[in-house]
């Protein structure tokens, strides 16, 4: 596919990213579109994100559990770019208008913050491990530029794998000082009870979703860096979120999270 379609849908997606409004299906209007398109898009999306003075500072991975696959019918991992003006800091309280978001949903995961550079192809779970300095429970909020969430992988890659904000708990722990795949999550929504999830929900291991991303990454020539944040994947089912939501984790083992909503 050209540069020109590419380019085309980038534009239109970051538009509505500035907007607040949502867009047709990419894949309904070109199905033709392969994931390497889809993942040129993105890089072109990323681009305006750049251009606005906006800088990367890590990445994530979207889609790594059964419960989430089965929610959005998108049956493998895509990745997307974390940048500044993504992050939030535990307790803030998120304008929906102002951080552009459109359809919102929550998702409760293990962040990795890496002390090395990890280059694939082939990555391990245990250089995974080895390359991470700490690890931190983490909220991201997942968002689509794409009418009701009607996606496929096509269309959540583009849209830079349905990234909206995040924001990663100051409570760190080393990476090898529990088992992650075992660690449990409990999400609480206006206190109530609202999702609950395991370690081994991700790829059967937080870090071994991290090692797709390394060896995934490597094949468009793109790098974890060392100070790269690196969000694994939801460890239960995604949350919708309105404005006067409020939202708090515990990770067992790892410590808490918490967001707040307003409009």
């Amino acid at each position: 596919m050209s540069d020109l379609v590419h380019k085309t849908y980038a534009d239109a997606l970051y538009k509505s990213l500035c907007q607040g409004t949502s867009m047709p299906p990419i894949s309904a209007q070109k199905p033709e579109l392969t994931i390497d398109d889809a993942y040129q898009i993105s890089l072109n999306f990323l681009e305006h994100r750049l251009a606005s003075g906006q800088r990367v500072i890590g990445k994530k991975i979207g889609v790594t559990s059964k419960a989430v696959q089965d929610m959005l019918n998108v049956h493998q991992p895509d990745f997307g770019f974390l940048t500044d003006a993504m992050q939030y800091q535990p307790g803030d309280a998120v304008s929906l208008q102002q951080a552009g978001l459109i359809q919102p949903r929550a998702e409760g995961e293990i962040a990795f913050y890496l002390g090395q550079d990890l280059n694939g192809p082939g990555i391990t779970k245990d250089d995974v491990i080895n390359a991470t300095q700490w690890v931190a429970p983490c909220f991201e909020i997942v968002d689509s530029r794409i009418h009701d969430w009607n996606i496929n992988i096509v269309d959540t890659v583009a849209d830079n794998a349905s990234c909206g904000v995040f924001v990663v708990s100051d409570q760190r722990v080393a990476p090898d000082a529990l088992d992650l795949a075992s660690v449990e999550m409990t999400i609480w929504k206006n206190n109530q009870v609202a999702g609950q999830g395991v370690g081994a929900a991700v790829q059967g291991h937080p870090a071994q979703a991290v090692a797709w991303l390394a060896n995934t990454l490597g094949e468009y020539g793109i790098t974890l860096n060392r100070g790269d944040i690196i969000l694994s994947g939801a460890l239960a089912p995604l949350l919708p979120v309105q404005a006067g939501d409020k939202f708090t984790m515990t990770i067992e083992g790892l410590g808490d999270c918490s967001i707040d909503f307003v409009a």
